[in-house]
C-alpha cells in the first residue's frame, strides 16, 4: 500500500501521482541470452518502492504467459501464486541485489506437457494416469483414485549484473499450485468434487518439485542457478479468498537434490464467516462491530466483507470493501470521515490496514494505514 497521499483535510489529486516510478535516471545493461548476440535493456534507477524489485523497463511476458488463467480456476489463487512467490523469493533473491523478470524458460507448450496425466501419449504428464475401462461408462472412482493434482508451474527470474553491464539469470523461483479440491465429471452435467489432504497434497508436490528441479537442471541457463521452490494449496473455485503457501524450500546453486522443506504458516480468513469466528474471534468481533456502526451511518448498506492475511496465526493485513449507494461527493466526503475516525478507534495498529469505499460504479475512497503508523491516510475519487 502507498503512503504518498494526503490525509483529512481531503486534497484532490491524481491518484497514479504517488505512484509513478522516475526515469530521469535510468541505467543500460546488456541482458545475456541463450543466442550469441547480446540484448541491450533499461533499468530504471528508481522503484515504486524499497521492498519491491526493480524490472528491466522493456518488459518480457514469460514464456508460458497464459496458462495459469487456463488451469488456476480461482482468480484470488492466480493472484496470491503470483505475487505470494515474489514475497517469498525476497527471501533469497533480496530486491537489493537482483532484477524481476517474469520467467523465460519452461514455455507454454513445456508446462501444458508437464502438467497432463502420465501416459504413454504424454510420458513426461506428472499427474498420476487413469485407467478408465468403459469410455461411455466411466466409473467415478477411477478418478478418485487418480485425482488431477497439480495445476500450474508458475516460473520466475531473478537477474543480477555479471561481467561488465551485463545481467544474467541468477536466481529461480517455482511455484507449484496443488488442488485442495478435485473436481471432475463422468457425463454432461455430472460433475462431482472430491476433497484432496493437505498431507496428500504435500507428499505429491514433493514429489513433483523433485522431478521438475531434475528437468530444469538439463536447461542450459539453469543448470547452475539457485532454485526456490514453494507449494500452494488452492482453494476452492468459488471461494472469496485466494489459498497460501503451504512449503517451500531452496536448492543451492547447481544441485539437483531437494533437502529440507520449510513449513509456511499463511491464511487468508474471510470476515464475516464460521471459521474467523471459531479461529481468529478477537478480529471477528471488531469487524462485527465496525460492521454494526457503518449500518448505523448508512441504513440501507449491503454489507462489509473483510478479507485477513495472516502469517505464524499473527493478523499482517486487513483489506475491506465497503459497497454503498452514495448520492453526492459530500456523502462520500462525510462517509470518509466517519470511516477514517472507526479505524482510529476500532483496528489496532500493528496491522496494514486498507478499506475501499465503492459505489455501484465505481471506487469513491480509499483509506489505508501501514503497520506501525498512528494515524490512517485518505483518498477520495473525482
Amino acid at each position: 500500500m502507498m503512503k504518498k497521499y494526503f490525509v483529512i483535510p481531503v486534497l484532490f489529486v491524481l491518484l497514479i501521482a504517488g505512484c509513478t516510478p522516475n526515469y530521469d535516471q535510468e541505467e543500460e545493461i546488456v541482458q545475456d541470452t541463450k543466442e550469441e548476440e547480446s540484448e541491450t535493456a533499461i533499468v530504471p534507477s528508481y522503484n515504486i518502492s524499497d521492498e519491491e524489485y526493480k524490472m528491466p523497463v522493456e518488459y518480457k511476458p514469460a514464456a508460458a504467459r497464459g496458462v495459469i488463467v487456463n488451469q488456476v480456476f480461482n482468480r484470488f489463487d492466480i493472484t496470491e501464486l503470483e505475487e505470494g512467490l515474489r514475497r517469498h523469493s525476497k527471501d533469497v533473491f533480496n530486491p537489493d541485489d537482483y532484477l524481476f523478470q517474469e520467467g523465460q524458460y519452461l514455455t507454454e507448450d513445456t508446462v501444458y506437457s508437464w502438467l497432463e496425466r502420465n501416459s504413454e501419449e504424454h510420458e513426461k504428464g506428472l499427474n498420476p494416469s487413469i485407467n478408465i475401462k468403459d469410455e461411455d461408462n466411466p466409473d467415478p472412482q477411477a478418478f478418485r483414485n487418480a485425482p488431477r493434482y497439480l495445476s500450474h508451474i508458475l516460473e520466475q527470474n531473478y537477474l543480477q549484473k555479471t561481467k561488465g553491464n551485463q545481467v544474467g539469470v541468477k536466481g529461480v523461483s517455482i511455484g507449484l499450485a496443488l488442488k485442495s479440491v478435485y473436481q471432475f465429471e463422468t457425463e454432461p452435467g455430472r460433475t462431482y468434487y472430491e476433497d484432496i489432504p493437505k498431507d496428500e497434497m504435500l507428499s505429491k508436490g514433493k514429489d513433483y518439485a523433485q522431478t521438475i528441479l531434475q528437468r530444469v537442471r538439463k536447461i542450459e541457463e539453469l543448470k547452475d542457478v539457485p532454485i526456490m521452490i514453494a507449494l500452494f494449496r488452492e482453494e476452492e473455485q468459488s471461494s472469496l479468498v485466494p489459498g497460501n503457501f503451504v512449503a517451500k524450500t531452496f536448492v543451492e546453486e547447481g544441485s539437483s537434490s531437494i533437502g529440507e522443506w520449510e513449513s509456511v504458516n499463511e491464511d487468508y480468513i474471510l470476515f464475516p464467516s464460521d471459521e474467523a469466528d471459531s479461529d481468529y474471534q478477537a478480529e471477528a468481533t471488531v469487524m462485527k462491530d465496525f460492521t454494526n456502526e457503518v449500518r448505523e451511518f448508512f441504513p440501507n448498506f449491503v454489507g462489509v466483507i473483510g478479507k485477513g492475511f495472516y502469517v505464524n496465526d499473527e493478523l499482517q493485513e486487513l483489506k475491506i470493501n465497503i459497497p454503498i449507494e452514495f448520492h453526492g461527493k459530500s456523502e462520500v466526503t462525510a462517509f470518509s470521515q466517519f470511516a477514517y475516525g472507526l479505524v482510529m478507534e476500532n483496528f489496532r495498529n500493528n496491522y496494514d490496514i486498507e478499506i475501499n469505499v465503492k459505489s455501484p460504479d465505481k471506487q469513491e475512497a480509499l483509506i489505508w494505514r501501514e503497520a506501525g503508523e498512528e494515524k490512517p491516510e485518505v483518498y477520495i475519487y473525482q
